[in-house]
């Protein structure tokens, strides 16, 4: 009788378990991110890069209202590398500031602050037709912690890796009154100490539409859908996310020496 009792208790146990790590995915986000990029070039070899966004999302009781809260503050500073014309590294700090996720409960901090360096290595493909296609490797480490009253600061390593494109659509290259249409994917690996059952942080689809002003000017428009994986790593967790960023690129070389193309950024 015992070994049948055990024997019953170990198939509820496995059924139990199958049951609780069955994957799920939901929509957790809707949200609004403007930004605005910055590239200087001061000589041959360096340049100056940042990037300063405002993110909101949706209200806490309405998923699909893509705004009601603050999110994030995030800035992002480096120095700019020119290695050649097809491959540039950049080396910075980053400054986030985190909102919180319940405006008004007195268990969150009202922000916390998350501090990180980066660095980032883009290499260019030669082009093939009007299409020219961009990997960025991008590395981050973060000091980040919850915005839960009392929470201690954890360190986590960030892996990005990006393919994207800009495809001018009414000229056969990419300068001022050029629109154009840009398509990428971007892989998030993580790890740390606290990361034990999801590794897999982040897949996202960004596409949009861009129109280029003038040598220094470009304004983008797009949407981005992510997929995350969450702590117990077989919950999942998608967003729908509208984009909107100006690019302003600066050649500060004498005349002579500036290249003859249209800076658009990352």
């Amino acid at each position: 009788m015992k070994k049948t009792l055990f024997f019953l208790f170990l198939i509820f146990h496995t059924l139990t378990n199958q049951a609780q790590t069955e994957p799920s995915v939901n929509l957790e986000e809707t949200g609004i991110w403007a930004g605005l990029y910055l590239k200087i070039r001061l000589n041959k070899t360096l340049g100056y890069y940042a990037e300063h966004h405002y993110r909101a999302r949706n209200s806490v009781d309405n998923i699909t209202s893509f705004v009601g809260r603050p999110r994030q503050v995030y800035n992002r500073f480096g120095l700019n590398i020119f290695v050649n014309d097809n491959f540039e590294i950049v080396v910075g700090p980053t400054l986030v500031f985190n909102f919180t996720p319940d405006p008004g409960n007195p268990n969150y901090e009202t922000t916390t602050v998350e501090p990180r360096i980066w660095h980032q290595w883009l290499f260019k493909s030669p082009k093939i037709g009007r299409v020219k296609l961009i990997h960025q490797f991008r590395f981050e480490h973060r000091w980040k912690k919850s915005n839960e009253v009392g929470a201690n600061y954890q360190y986590t390593n960030r892996y990005r890796y990006k393919l994207f494109s800009y495809i001018p659509l009414n000229k056969p290259v990419i300068e001022p009154k050029t629109f154009f249409f840009s398509p990428s994917v971007e892989i998030f690996m993580q790890s740390g100490h606290n990361i034990a059952y999801n590794p897999f942080e982040d897949f996202r689809t960004y596409n949009g539409f861009g129109y280029v002003i003038n040598n220094s000017v470009t304004l983008f428009a797009g949407h981005m859908w992510t997929l995350g994986q969450k702590s117990t790593g077989y919950e999942y967790k998608t967003s729908h996310i509208l984009r909107f960023n100006v690019f302003i690129g600066i050649d500060g070389r004498k005349t002579a020496n500036r290249l003859p193309k249209i800076n658009l950024g990352y």
